[in-house]
């Protein structure tokens, strides 16, 4: 495993919002590094990820954690509403997570389902996902951001078209945005100078 860090210290450093790009392989992982991306989230295998990229990875796929831990992934996502049958699933599977040493964001599409993942596993890290009617509504995203307690993190995975909708949701106080990874330099203002 190359030099991974930990996803929550990658979206929280720095100055401004930071970008994570949902890519499919390594190619697109190389991609959205030269492009700006502070982190990665792939959703699918993993197929070379890490050997492609340093950058911190959230795990979106299904399947056991150690999976996502064996794969180098620094992160993973747990959707609230997949679990919201099995009280004691998302505690479980939360508590693997931070035994393997992933940060666990927890996705949440209403304040109902924020407050509950609150009281039951009380995460650091919340992806703001709306329900399917209103999926990559960014004001949605905005709506739910206040209910996030001060000092967790709020990871807006919303429809972004301009650099314009990625400076609302930093005023706003959002810390990361989950874009597209053909979409990193236009949404960052153009890829980092090389050095």
């Amino acid at each position: 495993m190359r030099g991974t860090r930990l996803f929550s210290q990658a979206i929280s450093e720095g100055d401004g919002i930071s970008v994570i790009a949902d890519v499919d392989g390594p190619d697109a992982a190389r991609a959205a590094e030269a492009q700006g991306a502070d982190g990665l989230l792939v959703r699918g295998r993993f197929d070379d990820v890490r050997a492609a990229t340093d950058l911190p990875i959230l795990w979106g796929a299904t399947g056991p954690l150690a999976d996502a831990r064996a794969a180098g992934a620094d992160a993973c996502l747990l959707v609230y509403a997949n679990h919201a049958d099995d009280p004691e699933r998302l505690e479980r599977l939360h508590a693997e997570a931070l035994e393997l040493g992933l940060d666990c964001v927890v996705s949440v599409e209403d304040e109902d389902e924020l407050e509950a993942a609150l009281e039951r596993v009380d995460p650091e890290i919340f992806l703001l996902a709306g329900p399917a009617e209103r999926a990559g509504d960014l004001e949605h995203a905005l709506e739910l951001l206040p209910d996030v307690p001060a000092g967790k993190l709020a990871i807006a995975e919303v429809m972004v078209s301009s650099p314009e909708d990625v400076a609302e949701l930093e005023r706003a106080g959002v810390d990361a945005v989950i874009v597209g990874a053909g979409n990193v330099a236009e949404l960052v203002g153009g890829a980092p100078p090389s050095v």
